[in-house]
């Protein structure tokens, strides 16, 4: 184990951290995504600020309220309550439907636009709602959360229910996105000392890691239902973003239940997949990998993506807090150099999403159908948290 990092040395990540979370990242949002008309978010902004689409996507409207009501319920500070309150309102009138099915995207007034054959969108609202209801202190929204909760079960069991059909053609196939985003939602739900979905997150955790190679020292975004490999451009996809989220998911959770072995996993995955993903010749995670070292069929492979970078941050502080190991410390500022002098924008406060493989910007919008006041913040807001802890210790 490495030696520890300095007081010093932390405080100096933690000041970095603070002032571009709530100088530059959340001011952007509170000042230019509140639509005062008709409530909930402009999600669609330019660089400036600008709203270039004012459709509203219900990823990044959930997202929002969740971000604001969690900020609030560290901070106490009555802004984040009150930019949350508005977007909750808008998505129970607008988003959902009556057999819990949850819109993708709306218009701004809030008439749906387009329905996903997928669970994300009803996830992101039962996490906002959540969130927002320990915010508010609402048992009513606290209920309706879990009333959804147990309809996206119901959906995750079964695929026909959301529309997706089966074809004899598609193989069977575990995705990696199912269990992961559900083991961090039962995180929000759950209430401090509660274990109501305990079931949930032990299944969660048995189904990440049948996408865990050792062996190959990566995670698989798809593998087949007993966790064997599938022998198709699908089957060898590897998102290194996508499992170094799912790497500290797995790991907060290992650190709630205190499980020694859970936690080494949860590490390893967050080593092996930076390890895999890093370009070293032009920095910055890659989107998409092939585990045998085939082009990605995905365009986009090589673009370095901002969610991605924010996961690591997130994912190598955790790493650093539970193994005391300073190489991982090291990592975090590493990633999070790469992203102050890339991504930022000193200029207009927030971060730009997308750069090609050299670093080159190629969206120079700050907003946009899946970059929203998420991401962003959340690892901020995170990584704040964890360096605190850091230093109260």
């Amino acid at each position: 184990m490495s030696t520890s990092v300095s007081n010093g040395r932390l405080k100096q990540e933690l000041n970095r951290i603070s002032k571009d979370l709530h100088e530059s990242v959340l001011t952007f949002w509170l000042r230019y995504s509140p639509d005062q008309d008709y409530g909930g978010y402009f999600n669609n902004l330019d660089r400036d600020g600008a709203v270039w689409d004012t459709r509203k996507h219900v990823w990044l409207q959930a997202r929002q309220v969740w971000m604001m009501s969690a900020v609030y319920n560290t901070t106490k500070d009555s802004r984040y309550l009150e930019a949350a309150t508005p977007g909750v309102e808008f998505l129970r009138r607008h988003a959902r439907t009556t057999d819990n099915r949850v819109y993708f995207c709306l218009t701004r007034e809030g008439k749906p636009v387009y329905m996903q054959r997928k669970i994300f969108s009803e996830c992101f609202y039962v996490m906002a709602l959540a969130e927002y209801a320990r915010a508010s202190a609402s048992d009513e929204i606290r209920s309706e959360a879990r009333k959804v909760f147990e309809s996206v079960l119901k959906f995750r069991d079964d695929p026909t229910l959301v529309g997706r059909p089966v074809y004899e053609g598609v193989p069977p196939a575990s995705s990696l996105a199912i269990p992961m985003i559900l083991l961090n939602l039962v995180d929000i739900l759950h209430e401090p000392g509660e274990s109501t979905y305990s079931h949930i997150e032990e299944w969660c955790v048995e189904q990440i890691k049948l996408h865990v190679k050792p062996e190959l020292k990566l995670v698989l975004e798809h593998v087949a239902p007993d966790g064997s490999l599938m022998e198709t451009p699908e089957g060898r996809i590897v998102n290194p973003g996508h499992a170094i989220e799912a790497g500290w998911f797995l790991l907060d959770y290992a650190r709630r239940i205190d499980n020694a072995e859970l936690k080494k996993l949860g590490i390893n995955i967050i080593d092996w997949s930076f390890d895999s993903g890093w370009d070293d010749e032009f920095e910055g995670l890659y989107y998409f990998l092939d585990r045998e070292g085939y082009s990605p069929p995905a365009l986009e492979w090589n673009m370095k993506l901002w969610w991605p970078h924010c996961e690591a941050m997130i994912g190598f502080l955790m790493a650093y807090q539970t193994s005391g190991d300073a190489r991982h410390f090291e990592r975090f500022v590493q990633v999070l150099n790469y992203c102050h002098e890339n991504f930022a924008d000193p200029e207009h406060g927030e971060w730009f999403g997308y750069l090609d493989r050299h670093g080159k910007l190629t969206h120079r919008f700050k907003g946009g159908a899946y970059k929203g006041c998420f991401h962003v913040p959340r690892a901020l807001w995170r990584c704040e948290g964890m360096l605190r802890e850091l230093l109260s210790q």
